[in-house]
């Protein structure tokens, strides 16, 4: 019998077809020639968080309905896949089914494949963007709270009704946002809709790329909010990379980044922290923090594969404050003790 050694082989051996999709920091598809070269050992997970891979992986036969697995994989030193935990579910997978991950599941089965310790609840707000993404990339109706969100938001229904949204509707929309042209409704939002449909519509739109138009008018709600919605706002900015620089440049002139907001760049904006400026805009304001929170964020995010080397760099940077080389001396003497 043939050796099964990664994810990918075993589907291919049981004829499905399959997508992989990040769940850990933002929902986002993984290119499946990235995913085999993961796999291979050959790349590092591209989107760390907390030392682990959090990704789905969505598999089906010709016209059936998908099945889903969410897995939590441990990442060595290198950010790259543990092999043996690996090994362990796929070896779990092949006692429980077989070789055939889509045939249908007695409760024992379903009991023994739930309870394996490598799975992860995602949250609300991501489950509800993972479902309409994998409806859109199948081919597949949005949910049924579709419609009633595009009545909301397009201002057929009273901004009253607001409690009747649901997040899978708000997701559909920003999903379909450019498929059906839903910009201006999700632009009128930040014009007219209370602040928790607003906050509801910036936890979506934060995993999903914004047309240039939405992003300018989420930047102006940002400025304006109070202190304390901040991070909502910036997190929707994800996507535009140029306006959570200057969002960040903003923030810090202000004295405003503190640890929900640097908590915020870290998990959503990192990709704002390839700029030279941002970056030691970032350290400097992380350095103002505890000892243990400068380390537990730095960790992170220096985990992250693009990041890795500049972050490394900004730690022998002579043109560093006495208070960012105190917080790297910290780091240091905690990583050596």
């Amino acid at each position: 019998m043939t050796q099964i050694n990664t994810l990918s082989e075993f589907l291919a051996t049981a004829n499905t077809q399959f997508q992989v999709y990040d769940l850990g920091r933002r929902v986002q598809s993984i290119d499946m020639m990235a995913f085999h070269q993961i796999e291979e050992l050959q790349a590092p997970y591209p989107y760390p968080i907390q030392g682990h891979a959090q990704f789905a992986i969505v598999f089906w036969q010709e016209s059936q309905t998908p099945y889903i697995w969410f897995l939590k994989l441990p990442l060595d030193e290198r950010g790259l896949l543990s092999p043996a935990q690996r090994t362990q579910f796929i070896k779990m997978v092949i006692e429980a089914l077989g070789r055939d991950p889509t045939q249908p599941l007695s409760d024992e089965q379903q009991e023994q494949l739930g309870n394996h310790p490598f799975t992860f609840k995602p949250s609300q707000e991501k489950l509800a963007i993972f479902n309409a993404l994998v409806r859109q990339q199948l081919g597949q109706q949005a949910s049924s709270q579709y419609e009633f969100a595009v009545q909301y938001l397009s201002g057929q229904t009273s901004l009253d009704n607001w409690q009747q949204l649901g997040i899978q509707g708000i997701a559909d929309v920003c999903v379909r946002a450019k498929q059906f042209d839903h910009t201006e409704q999700l632009i009128q939002c930040f014009d007219l809709a209370p602040v928790e449909v607003q906050a509801a519509v910036c936890q979506c739109l934060e995993h999903v790329y914004i047309e240039p138009e939405l992003a300018k008018r989420i930047y102006r709600s940002l400025n304006l909010v109070p202190n304390d919605h901040k991070s909502t706002y910036l997190r929707a900015l994800a996507s535009n990379v140029e306006l959570s620089q200057t969002a960040i440049k903003e923030l810090d002139k202000q004295d405003k980044l503190g640890q929900e907001l640097l908590i915020t760049i870290a998990a959503r904006n990192w990709l704002a922290l390839k700029d030279d400026q941002i970056r030691k805009i970032y350290l400097e304001a992380l350095a103002k923090q505890p000892q243990g929170f400068f380390n537990q964020v730095f960790a992170d995010i220096v985990a992250i594969p693009s990041l890795r080397n500049p972050l490394l760099a900004e730690l022998r940077s002579p043109e560093r404050s006495n208070q960012l080389s105190t917080a790297i001396g910290g780091l240091f003497k905690a990583l050596s003790q």
